[in-house]
């Protein structure tokens, strides 16, 4: 490992004027069209949006008060996701007549701007992303009172979609290890699935037919059965009887992207044995002075420390009551943000777990993403958590606790 010296401890200001800034770069690099771009510059990336990165980057914006940009996102991904319907109907109909539908002509992971198909290679066949953008639709709706009329045909497409596939091994939220099955994966489907099931429009009549709700339904229970009878291990926790999420199904690992299990995707509540073990693990394992790393063996970059991880730790350390925790992350993403522009990277090197892999990779792609949207949107939604996002015509909170100031 290597470890180098922490910045300086940013000041309340710094704080809020990063909310300010993290908005301001999402906006700026929003494409006119809806979507999200994952980052702007980076070469593996420009040109290239996914769900998973632009659902929780508009999780931000709707928190912070950008309606307009968030409901251009979802109409951007409705429209993804309508141009695709008879390949979607193919793969239901194949799927329900018992066919193993091959990885090619199922749904992409990610999209260029325009919502087609890219034409560089990728680790496509992903499913977490269609889950997340069905629960951050609702979550939308519901905050700022949006219609979910204009997007009932998207909505029914991702049901169909994650109803036919969502047993299926694939690559994780790191686009890894497409053989096996991950509880950060299947619970955001789960997710996605009770929100569309949920889902009613104007009148109030559910949004979906009630043989659809039922079904989505049906798969989501299926989806936490599978998590809890194969996605659990124990002995990693501070009690070495408690039994806590795994990377995957079969595996004794912790990955950081199992904290969304907890909060925002309600596979294990808030508090209980599971959470809190499975939280603990992740902290024991991964977190290192408020910079988490995605998983041990990580050699992307040198597996570094993610600012969007220290921000989902935090949020369910604010979630469960921690709030000290939870400032202690959010002033550790501050102090990694650019000091001139407040641009946010996806990691950073403070801390390395395999140094030796890091010059491949910029060999290969360049200097780490900067800015990534999906750290801003992260760094977004701790504030608001804490209480000190500023929504534009706002001042924010100063209630910081005095080591951040």
């Amino acid at each position: 490992m290597t470890l180098t010296a922490p910045p300086s401890t940013p000041s309340t200001e710094r704080l809020r004027a990063l909310v300010r800034t993290s908005a301001e770069v999402i906006a700026r690099h929003q494409d006119a069209g809806g979507a999200y771009p994952a980052s702007p510059t980076f070469s593996a990336y420009r040109g290239y949006a996914w769900l998973r990165d632009g659902s929780f980057t508009a999780e931000g914006m709707s928190r912070y008060g950008d309606v307009a940009g968030v409901d251009r996102f979802h109409a951007w991904a409705a429209g993804v996701l309508t141009s695709r319907r008879a390949q979607v109907a193919d793969v239901l109909a194949r799927r329900d007549a018992g066919e193993d539908v091959p990885l090619t002509d199922l749904l992409p992971t990610r999209f260029r701007l325009d919502g087609s198909d890219g034409q560089d290679p990728w680790w496509d066949f992903q499913t977490d992303g269609y889950g997340m953008w069905l629960w951050q639709l609702a979550s939308h709706a519901a905050r700022h009172d949006r219609p979910l009329e204009p997007y009932r045909e998207a909505v029914a497409v991702a049901v169909d979609y994650l109803c036919a596939t969502w047993d299926r091994p694939c690559y994780d939220w790191w686009e890894e290890h497409v053989e096996q099955r991950h509880p950060s994966t299947l619970a955001a489907v789960r997710a996605g699935l009770l929100a569309a099931a949920g889902a009613t429009g104007a009148d109030g009549a559910p949004l979906l037919p009630a043989a659809t709700a039922a079904r989505a339904r049906e798969v989501a229970e299926a989806a936490a059965a599978l998590v809890a009878t194969a996605g659990v291990t124990s002995g990693r926790a501070a009690d070495p009887d408690a039994p806590h999420l795994a990377k995957w199904c079969g595996s004794d690992a912790v990955d950081a992207s199992l904290a969304s299990c907890v909060v925002p995707f309600g596979l294990v509540p808030v508090g209980s044995p599971v959470a809190e073990a499975t939280l603990d693990a992740v902290s024991r394992d991964l977190d290192v002075d408020g910079g988490v790393h995605r998983f041990r063996a990580d050699v992307f970059y040198g597996g570094g420390q993610w600012l969007l991880l220290s921000a989902l730790l935090g949020w369910n350390h604010a979630a469960a009551g921690r709030t000290d925790a939870a400032w202690a992350h959010l002033r550790w993403i501050a102090a990694h943000a650019d000091p001139a522009t407040g641009e946010m990277p996806e990691q950073v090197p403070d801390h390395l777990l395999h140094p030796g892999s890091r010059d491949e990779w910029v060999d290969r792609w360049g200097t780490v993403a900067q800015p990534l949207l999906w750290s801003h949107g992260m760094y977004l939604i701790l504030a608001d958590e804490l209480g000190l996002l500023a929504r534009p015509g706002q001042s924010g909170t100063d209630d910081a606790p005095e080591a951040s100031r």
